[in-house]
C-alpha cells in the first residue's frame, strides 16, 4: 500500500519539483550471493560470537592453572563497551572459586598447623596422671612439669613475630613446627633419662609454638583481602581449638593401644610430614606461588592495600622493631589488654571450672570427654560464625573500626554476662550451658583484636602479635594462679568469677573508646 502511494505522487509531482536521488554506495557481493534479510544477518553474526567467546574461554592461561581468564569486552548495546569482569557472576561460580583456590589451601595447612600445635601441648595434661604414677611423681612437681611449657612460651612470641617480619611466615612458621615435634618426639626418651631432660624438651616445645600464632597472622595478611581476613582467621584458629579437642579425645584411646608415650611418638611424626607439605607447597605472598591462578592473584591484589614503605633507618635494617613506637599508641594497648583479658578468662575457665563444677556441685566432670571437647568445639563453631558476620558487615559497608568494635564487644560483654548466669544458676546442667556459652562467645575475639592486629600496622603484625601474645601468656599464668589464692583468701568460687566478669566489662569499655580499623602511622618522626 505504501509503495503504491509513494509512486502515485510521485508521477503526479512536476518534474522539476522533484527531488533527485542521493546516490547510495554500492557494496560488491559476490555474484553468487543474494542480499540476506537483516533478521537472519544477526542471526548468524551472534552466532559467530558466540563461537570465538566460547573457543577464548576454553583456553587456560599459559603457564596457570585452569580458572577464570581475563576479562572480555562485551557491548553494551548503545555503542560502548563494558569489561565483562563487572558483570555480577554466579554465586555458584565464586563459591567454588573460593573452596578450590590456593589461598583456602594455605589457611588449611596453618589451621592443621596450629591443631597440631594444640595436640601436642595436651598431650601432656592427658600423660601426667600414668606418668606421675609411674615415676612417683608429687603434685607439686607434675604441676611444674606442665607449667614448664609455659616458660618457653613467653621467650618468643616477641622474638618470633620480628622473624616473621623480616624472613616471612613460611621458613619462621616450617622451623618453628619442626622443633616442636621434634620436642613432642623425644619426651619419651626424656621421661626415661633425667627430669632435667623432660623439663628441656617441654621448654623447647613452648618456645617453638611461640611463632605459631604471628605466623598465621602475617601469612592471612598477605593471602586475603580485608573482606575475607576475618573468615581466615576463624577458620585458622577453628584449627587451633579443634587440636585440643583432638589431643583431649585420642591421646586416651592411643595411649590404651600403644602405651603411655605413643600420643607423643605419633603427633611428632604428624608434624614431620606437615612440615614436608608446607615446604613445597606454601609461599609468603601470592605472587610468588607457582600454581595460583591469574583471576585469584588479581582478586587478591585488587582488594589488598599495598603495605607501607619499610622503615630503612639503620635500626630497621638490623631487624629491630620499634617497640616504643608501638607502644606508643593506645590502639596498640587496646590491642594487648584485649589479648590479656581474653586470656585470663579463658584459661581461668578452662583451668579451674572441672573444680568448680566439684566443688559447688559434687561433680567431676575431668572424667566426662564430652566437657573437655566441647567448650572448643563451640570456640571453633562460633568463631567462624563471627568472623562470617564480620566480613560480611564490612562488604555492606559498615565502617572497619564499627566492625571490630561489634565483634570485641560481643566477645567480652558476652562472656562476662554469662559468668554471673553461671553464678546464679543452682543446677549443673544449666551451669554448663553458661560455661559453654562464655567459651563460645569469647571466640568472637578473633573478628576483634586478633584481625585488628593486620589492620593498624600491616608492616609489624608479627611483632605486634608477639607482643600482645606475651601479655596474654603472663596474664594467664597470673589468673590461673591467682584463682587459687583468691579462692583460698575469700573461700568462694563465686566471688573470683564475679571479679572477672567486671573485667570483661572494662575491657570491653576500653577497647570502644581507643580502637581503631584504620593504620595507624609508626616512623621514625613519631619519635
Amino acid at each position: 500500500m505504501s509503495f503504491r502511494v509513494v509512486l502515485a505522487d510521485t508521477i503526479s509531482r512536476p518534474a522539476a519539483s522533484r527531488t533527485p536521488p542521493t546516490p547510495r554506495p554500492q557494496r560488491r557481493r559476490p555474484s553468487s550471493s543474494l542480499p540476506l534479510p537483516s533478521s537472519t544477518r544477526r542471526k548468524r553474526e551472534l552466532g559467530v560470537l558466540r563461537s570465538c567467546c566460547h573457543s577464548y574461554r576454553s583456553i587456560p592461561p599459559i603457564g596457570k592453572s585452569p580458572g577464570r581468564v581475563a576479562p572480555l569486552f562485551v557491548s553494551k548495546g548503545d555503542g560502548s563497551v563494558s569489561d565483562s569482569s563487572s558483570f555480577p557472576s554466579s554465586d555458584d561460580g565464586d563459591a567454588v572459586e573460593f573452596i578450590t583456590s590456593e589461598r583456602v589451601k594455605i589457611v588449611a595447612m596453618l589451621a592443621s598447623a596450629l591443631a597440631l600445635c594444640n595436640a601436642d601441648r595436651v598431650v601432656m595434661s592427658v600423660a601426667v596422671l600414668p606418668m606421675s604414677s609411674a615415676y612417683g611423681w608429687s603434685r607439686s612437681f607434675s604441676g611444674i612439669v606442665q607449667s614448664s611449657f609455659l616458660w618457653g612460651y613467653m621467650v618468643t612470641p616477641i622474638v618470633g613475630g620480628a622473624l616473621v617480619d623480616q624472613y616471612g611466615s613460611k621458613i619462621v612458621l616450617g622451623c618453628g613446627v619442626a622443633l616442636w615435634s621434634v620436642s613432642t618426639f623425644l619426651t619419651p626418651w626424656a621421661a626415661e633419662s633425667s627430669l632435667l631432660a623432660l623439663l628441656a624438651m617441654r621448654v623447647l616445645l613452648g618456645m617453638a609454638e611461640g611463632v605459631a600464632l604471628p605466623s598465621m597472622n602475617k601469612m592471612i595478611l598477605r593471602w586475603f583481602p580485608k573482606t575475607e581476613r576475618s573468615r581466615a582467621v576463624a577458620l585458622a584458629m577453628g584449627g587451633f581449638h579443634l587440636g585440643s579437642a583432638i589431643g583431649l579425645i585420642i591421646s586416651p584411646i592411643i595411649m590404651s593401644q600403644t602405651g603411655v608415650f605413643g600420643p607423643f611418638v605419633m603427633f611428632g611424626l604428624f608434624g614431620f610430614l606437615w612440615v614436608l607439605v608446607w615446604l613445597s607447597a606454601s609461599s609468603d605472598s601470592p605472587d610468588q606461588h607457582p600454581q595460583i591462578s591469574k583471576y585469584e592473584l588479581e582478586h587478591i591484589k585488587d582488594r589488598t592495600p599495598p603495605l607501607p614503605v619499610k622503615d630503612t633507618s639503620p635500626m630497621r635494617r638490623r631487624g629491630i622493631p620499634p617497640f616504643r613506637l608501638l607502644l606508643s599508641k593506645l590502639p596498640t594497648w587496646a590491642i594487648i589488654i584485649s589479648n590479656a583479658m581474653h586470656n585470663w578468662g579463658y584459661f581461668v575457665i578452662l583451668s579451674w571450672m572441672p573444680i568448680y563444677f566439684n566443688t559447688i556441685y559434687q561433680v567431676d566432670l575431668r572424667r566426662a570427654a564430652w566437657f573437655s571437647a566441647l567448650p572448643w568445639a563451640m570456640m571453633a563453631t562460633l568463631g567462624y560464625v563471627a568472623g562470617a558476620i564480620s566480613d560480611m558487615l564490612i562488604r555492606c559497608g559498615t565502617s572497619v573500626t564499627v566492625t571490630r568494635k561489634i565483634m570485641q564487644s560481643i566477645g567480652f560483654i558476652g562472656p562476662g554476662l554469662c559468668l554471673l548466669g553461671l553464678n546464679a544458676t543452682r543446677s549443673p546442667f544449666l551451669a554448663s550451658a553458661w560455661l559453654t556459652a562464655a567459651v563460645g562467645l569469647n571466640s568472637f575475639s578473633h573478628a576483634g583484636f586478633l584481625v585488628n592486629l593486620q589492620e593498624i600496622a600491616p608492616q609489624y603484625a608479627g611483632v605486634l602479635h608477639g607482643m600482645s601474645n606475651t601479655a596474654g601468656t603472663l596474664a594467664a599464668i597470673i589468673g590461673t594462679i591467682g584463682a587459687g589464692y583468691f579462692v583460698e583468701l575469700m573461700g568462694s568460687f563465686r566471688g573470683f568469677l564475679s571479679f572477672t566478669a567486671v573485667l570483661y566489662f572494662v575491657s570491653a569499655l576500653f577497647w570502644n573508646i581507643f580502637s581503631t580499623g584504620e593504620q595507624v602511622i609508626f616512623n621514625e618522626s613519631d619519635q
